[in-house]
Order: structure tokens, then sequence, then C-alpha cells
């Protein structure tokens, strides 16, 4: 991007604020899906096996879709793309409870889970761009608010469960307030303009080996977050006998650790370093998947899936830290670590349904516990960003085309 005018610090502060609300209006849509999937399955007629499969088309529309996202803010300009892709995405959160069946379900999610790429992409190239301007790290607290705004979302859900309440409804009039709301916080954003010279971005960009590890330590971490934050309210019903309100609080529950977690991370690492800090994480992470495997009630549960949430909540941005310092092509080494990341979210969900279906949500939370035991184990190739807390370096082109794990 081309550098714009000085700005003033009020102006950048502003900036700042609007797009952490863009964070958190995104979050919001993913807590008010992930509350409601016990009603969409049981609206939809769907087993745990079809469910999972349902919830591959995330990652398949995401997969599809995310590179578009760097042309589009190109040719329209970042704020323009971010204020029409978010909308996209807001708009989408209506669509999976209208299905009557799989097919339609996995329609709808394909759909879903494209707008969903596209847009975290533009607003995470945009808080870069932020970033860069205010010459210090803001990514991980604009995590923390895509956090809280999960958290949001999944508290109203979990108030709609609890009375009952048509998830059609529910989520048609979530996606007309958070509509509303993105328009709104979008007009905030900065708007920076593409130099003439300036190449469209590249569609994709491998990862070098030096960054494969890394990306595995982030496969762990973000694995264990999605297939918490969208199995977890159906595992208290199916396996535990816990009720609708009560599943759909356990979801609350992960996204307040997530979003607490993220919110004070930076503190913590600069304090005790990247690689003490993941390691830790990684035997809270562990220890939470064994409460949750071993759970005799709901309580016991929803504590596991609370301590799973803050073990893996500030592993990814170290994970991009690492990355940066892992090779001589530091934007592709980031990019590389971002695109696994941001596929375990995508797959976990369904990879957890496939499990299930074949054997038990149980066995599959088994499987979360030991990819979270793995933090523990590869904490060390983290050891290069032990000094360091944010995401990615400010201004890597990287950090502008690649999109942030929830």
């Amino acid at each position: 991007m081309a550098a714009e005018t000085v700005l003033s610090s009020e102006r950048l502060r502003r900036a700042r604020f609007a797009v952490a609300a863009v964070f958190c209006v995104h979050g919001a849509v993913t807590g008010s899906f992930a509350t409601r999937i016990p009603w969409i399955q049981e609206h939809a007629g769907v087993s745990a096996g079809q469910l999972g499969l349902a919830l591959a088309f995330p990652a398949l529309g995401a997969s599809l879709s995310m590179p578009l996202a760097g042309r589009i803010s190109h040719r329209f300009g970042a704020r323009t793309a971010l204020r029409g892709l978010l909308a996209l995405w807001t708009l989408a959160l209506t669509l999976p409870s209208l299905a009557p069946n799989v097919w339609g379900l996995c329609a709808a999610l394909f759909v879903y889970g494209a707008t969903a790429g596209m847009s975290d992409v533009a607003m995470n190239a945009l808080g870069v761009e932020t970033e860069n301007r205010l010459g210090r790290s803001i990514m991980s607290s604009l995590h923390g608010m895509w956090s809280v705004g999960a958290l949001l979302g999944s508290a109203a859900g979990t108030v709609a469960a609890h009375l009952g309440g048509d998830a059609r409804l529910h989520h048609l009039i979530a996606a007309l307030v958070l509509t509303v709301l993105g328009l709104a916080f979008c007009q905030g954003v900065l708007d920076p303009v593409p130099a003439e010279e300036e190449e469209a971005p590249p569609r994709f960009a491998l990862p070098p080996r030096s960054a494969l590890v890394i990306g595995a330590i982030g496969f762990c971490a973000v694995f264990a977050e999605g297939a918490s934050l969208d199995w977890s309210a159906v595992y208290l019903r199916d396996e535990l006998g816990g009720s609708a309100g009560l599943a759909a609080a356990s979801t609350t529950a992960f996204a307040l650790t997530m979003a607490v977690a993220r919110l004070v991370g930076d503190r913590v690492v600069d304090r005790f370093g990247a690689v003490r800090t993941v390691r830790v994480g990684g035997v809270a992470a562990t220890l939470g998947g064994v409460l949750v495997v071993l759970a005799p009630n709901a309580a016991t549960a929803m504590a596991g899936f609370g301590l799973v949430g803050l073990g893996v909540a500030v592993v990814v941005p170290l994970a991009f830290a690492a990355a940066a310092r892992s090779g001589p092509n530091p934007s592709q080494a980031i990019a590389g670590v971002a695109t696994i990341t941001y596929t375990s979210g995508l797959v976990a969900p369904s990879a957890i349904g496939g499990i299930a279906d074949a054997t038990s949500l149980v066995f599959s939370f088994g499987l979360v516990t030991a990819l979270s035991f793995g933090l523990v184990l590869g904490a060390g190739v983290l050891r290069s960003a032990s000094r360091t807390a944010t995401a990615a370096p400010a201004g890597t082109d990287a950090a502008k085309s690649a999109g942030p794990v929830g």
C-alpha cells in the first residue's frame, strides 16, 4: 500500500477503535452460529456424521474464496471491500438455520464459509495497516476483540436457546443488527490506496519447509479451538444430557476464556517468553481435554472446555512471530503458517463429526486432548519468537494477504 498523508494520533486512535469493532462484529457472527448448532442439527434432521460432513463445507468455501479477497481489496479499495465483504458475512448467518436437510445445510455452510474467509482476510489486512501506522502491536488485542464478539454472540445465543427460540428468527435479527453495526464501524477504518505500480496480490503463497513445523503447532491449537467452539454444545447435550440452554452456555464459557487470555496475552508473553507461555498453555489445554473426556457431569466438561480455550488462546500470534524469524523470506513463511492454521480451524469441526460418527464424541475429544499435548512437546520451535508478542511484523505482505484463526 502506498503511504498516505501522515495521520493525526486522534485519527489513528479512531481507526484502531473502528477495526477492533469490525473484529468484534465478525466474531459475533461465529458465536451466534455456534450456539445454535444443536437446533440446526435437529431442524435439518442430520446425524453427527452428516453434521460433520456439512461442517466441512465452510472449509471448502473459504479455501476457494480467500485468494479473491486481496484482489477485491486491490480493485475496489480496502475500506469498500471490507464493507461489502463484512455485510455478506453477517447476512450469511441467516442461511444455515433455513436448511431443510443435509444438502441444503452443506450449500448454506459453503456460502457461510466463503463470506467468512474473504471478510477475515480483508479485516486482517486493515488491522496490520493500522498497526503499521501506530508503530506498535495491536493484533493480539484485535484477536481478543474477535473473541469478545464471539462471546457476545454466543451469550445472546444462549439466551435464545434457553428460551426455546426459533434459530431462524434469532439469526435473522442478529444478522440485521450486525450488518448495520458492521457498516457503521467500517466507515472509521483506514483506506490505504495502492501504489500505481503495485501489482494485484498473488493467489497463493507456498510455505517453505521452515514454516511447516511452526504451522503444525498452530494447527494443534486451532484444531482444539475449532472443535471446542463448534462441538461443545453438542457434546454437553448428547454425552452428558445437558439442557439446550446449558449446552449453549458451554460455548459462551469457552469464548470467555479465549477473550480474556487474548486480551492479556501480550503482557504474559513479555514476562515469561513465548516458549514457556505456550508450554504452560499446552498443559492447561491438555488438562482441559482430560476433564472433557472423563467428565461425569456437564459442569466438569464446561470447566474443561474453558481450560482448553485458556491454553490455546495465544498460540497462533506466537506462531506467526516465529515464522517471521524462521527463514530468509518472512512473508512467505507467515503466509504458509496462516494457511495451515486457518485451514485447521475450518476442518476441525468436520473431522470431529466424522470421528464421532465412527466412534463417539468422547473419542473425538480424546484426539483434541492429544493435539493439545502436542503444544507441550513442540513449544520449543517458537524459541525464536520468545521476545515477540505480535502476530506478524507490521507491514509484511503475508500479514496483509492471509486471514487470521478466531
